[in-house]
């Protein structure tokens, strides 16, 4: 039975219902300073933390909590004699609920002085919290205003917090001490790319229907110092809830749609661009994506930057498409979309949030990067045989664009805009030259005239050599193999263009 609450809050959302709850079930309220004024205000009878602890709030506020009369009254267990006989000896009644929220704290991302992000700094909540979750086989610890429906009705139908609820209150107190922590620790280790330890806070956005195989859960978070994330302004129009794999060829699709520019169309199927095309309407973007491969686009996501009128709406309603995201649609476009239930159909920007650094799961331990996100700059890059035309210049870029969002070893062959193969994932880089050619081939397309693009160098002439022997005219890619001269005397022999670009981009 709770006969005694202690209550030391910032937000204060739904606290006067909590607590006029509370006292109206007989359990004795004290509240610390600004949390007392506000019950006090909606005339909520509660007394003070000062008039337990007799001595007044110190430094300023920064000592109101602190103090073995509050501690030892939550952290006191009721089935210890030695410790009851304690607190009777000191004239001390234990807490049975403990409910405490923290100054929010500004993060990495803060433009405040020090001085003042130093201030916001909560010591006494997260330390009374955190005695309370310790305890919480005796004391109900709350710090979460969306849990104050669930505590009330359990103490109204039982007249108890059961154990199983404490346990889980428990659990959610200790995670958010430790995401505040984290907070803070971020904000110390600001300049430091790599720290002695990483401390990350991640908030959940979405519940996904499953992960990457259905008998597997999953969620969506974002790093809470970050301004957007993945989902920022996405709404899902309609269709089933989005699934781990979905979201993972969203963000496949969006961040390779970035790259590109003009009206572009994206497909993807297992985090690879299974199509990808710009061109002078979002239409004709479509359809030379789809063109690429359209066997492999069964079940695509598809991810457009331009707006999807009616004649788009239904090409796309006669495909099977898994996801659907384009920054709008027109109401003629989505009535056909509509009438297929399996297509989850998502608006929202055209634009990707900021990325951050990459975290991937090892055994007993993550592995952390670097975004490969530093644009490459053609000025940069390299001719080093032939004389690329203007046409065959842009179609070099956008399969180096391309490319670099294609699964390690990756090749792209494109052509006016346009893929027309690409190889992905392969352990050797010949075969996933012959791969985007039969690719190529297999869907009808003239590589005569085309152009490669390869993630990294060549290590042997001869998956050049595939490609020119197949008409491709022009091939970009890093270079750095001590063969690269066998690889140029291939091409220059072949009347074909090269172009180096200094810097690799494997996916793996």
């Amino acid at each position: 039975m709770i006969e005694r609450a202690l209550l030391s809050v910032y937000d204060k959302r739904g606290l006067d219902d909590f607590a006029r709850g509370l006292s109206e079930l007989g359990i004795e309220l004290v509240a610390s300073g600004g949390t007392a004024s506000f019950l006090e205000e909606a005339g909520i009878e509660v007394a003070r933390v000062e008039e337990l602890t007799e001595v007044p709030e110190l430094l300023g506020g920064r000592v109101k909590t602190l103090h073995p009369r509050v501690h030892a009254a939550i952290l006191a267990r009721s089935d210890h004699d030695e410790d009851m006989a304690t607190l009777a000896a000191h004239g001390i009644e234990p807490f049975g609920l403990v409910c405490a929220s923290f100054y929010p704290f500004p993060g990495e991302l803060s433009p405040l002085a020090e001085e003042e992000v130093i201030e916001l700094i909560d010591i006494g909540g997260p330390s009374m919290l955190r005695a309370a979750a310790k305890n919480y086989a005796h004391v109900v610890p709350v710090g979460d205003p969306a849990q104050y429906g669930d505590v009330l009705a359990e103490l109204r139908a039982e007249g108890a917090v059961s154990r199983r609820t404490r346990h889980r209150l428990a659990a959610a107190a200790f995670a958010m001490t430790a995401a505040y922590e984290a907070s803070i620790a971020g904000w110390f280790s600001r300049g430091h790319v790599f720290p002695s330890r990483l401390t990350t806070r991640y908030d959940k956005v979405l519940d996904l229907a499953y992960g990457e195989n259905p008998h597997q859960q999953a969620a969506l978070y974002a790093d809470h110092d970050a301004r957007a994330h993945l989902f920022s302004g996405v709404e899902q129009l309609h269709g089933r809830p989005l699934s781990y794999v979905n979201l993972l060829d969203l963000a496949a699709g969006r961040g390779l749609l970035e790259d590109l520019e003009g009206p572009a169309c994206v497909i993807v199927k297992h985090a690879n661009p299974c199509g990808a095309a710009f061109a002078q309407s979002i239409e004709d973007a479509f359809e030379g994506a789809l063109a690429c491969d359209p066997v492999s686009a069964f079940g695509m996501v598809c991810v457009l930057n331009g707006p999807v009128g009616e004649r788009l709406g239904g090409r796309l309603a006669e495909r099977f498409i898994d996801v659907l995201y384009a920054p709008s649609y027109a109401d003629e476009a989505l009535a056909p979309l509509r009438a297929k239930p399996g297509t989850r159909i998502l608006a929202g920007p055209d634009s990707l949030p900021e990325r951050a650094r990459e975290v991937r799961g090892v055994p007993g331990g993550v592995l952390v990067q670097d975004p490969d996100s530093l644009p490459d700059d053609p000025g940069d890059m390299q001719v080093v045989c032939g004389s690329p035309s203007e046409a065959q210049r842009r179609d070099l870029l956008f399969a180096w664009r391309v490319c670099r969002h294609v699964t390690s070893n990756a090749i792209v062959v494109a052509r006016e805009g346009r893929t027309i193969g690409i190889g992905s994932g392969q352990v050797s880089r010949v075969d996933a030259v012959r791969i985007a050619l039969d690719k190529a081939a297999a869907h009808g397309h003239d590589v005569g005239g085309a152009v490669l693009a390869s993630d990294a160098y060549f290590p042997f002439p001869d998956g050049p050599q595939a490609a020119l022997d197949a008409g491709v005219k022009a091939i970009i890619q890093p270079g750095g193999s001590k063969r690269d001269a066998d690889v140029v005397d291939a091409v220059q022999g072949a009347g074909a263009a090269m172009v180096l670009t200094g810097r690799r981009h494997f996916r793996h």
